[in-house]
């Protein structure tokens, strides 16, 4: 590809709010395994879209984060999701807080510990047809888990989701007022 068809390329791709990805060498090693997701840059600026906390085998607190585009859609409660929208979901250990509980009558504060991964939803219709549209990343110290079954387990839980409650575009979260 020429120059200027890589420069026209990647600025089509940021005029439709997405983020330019080039797949060399360096990029490769960041990408996540079957879907080549990477972390996006600036992710931790986005805006918040909810929180959730996981019990069980997970036994984690979570913020729901996304770009413009995710945002805008769940806001306008548009599903499906259009192409461009990235959903980010961070997790930490909860732990208590025995300086917050000082302050209170009783036990009761519960914050973010250790991290635990971050997972990335991108969809791309096209890209990821065979997915639902979605194609998935999950990320442990800033770098892609290398494992193909981990994602691929992505796919399998959004899609039990979708079949349980259609037209939520194989999405867990709703956007919290």
């Amino acid at each position: 590809m020429t120059r200027i068809g890589i420069l026209a390329l990647g600025m089509a791709a940021l005029l439709l709010g997405g983020s330019v990805v080039f797949a060399g060498p360096a990029r490769k090693a960041q990408a996540s395994p079957i879907y080549g997701v990477t972390l996006p840059k600036g992710y931790r600026d986005w805006k918040l879209i909810s929180v959730a906390q996981e019990n069980g085998r997970n036994d984690d607190i979570r913020a729901i984060l996304g770009n413009a585009i995710a945002v805008k859609a769940f806001r306008d409660g548009k599903r499906p999701f259009p192409d461009g929208a990235v959903i980010v979901r961070l997790a930490w250990r909860y732990q208590a807080s025995p300086r917050n509980d000082a302050v209170f009558p009783a036990p009761q504060s519960f914050v973010a510990g250790a991290p635990t991964n971050v997972q990335v939803s991108v969809k791309d219709a096209k890209r990821y047809a065979a997915t639902g549209g979605w194609g998935y990343g999950q990320f442990e110290g800033g770098r892609p888990n290398p494992d193909p079954a981990v994602v691929q387990s992505c796919f399998a839980c959004h899609q039990k989701l979708e079949r349980l409650e259609k037209g939520k575009d194989f999405v867990f979260t709703d956007y919290a007022e």
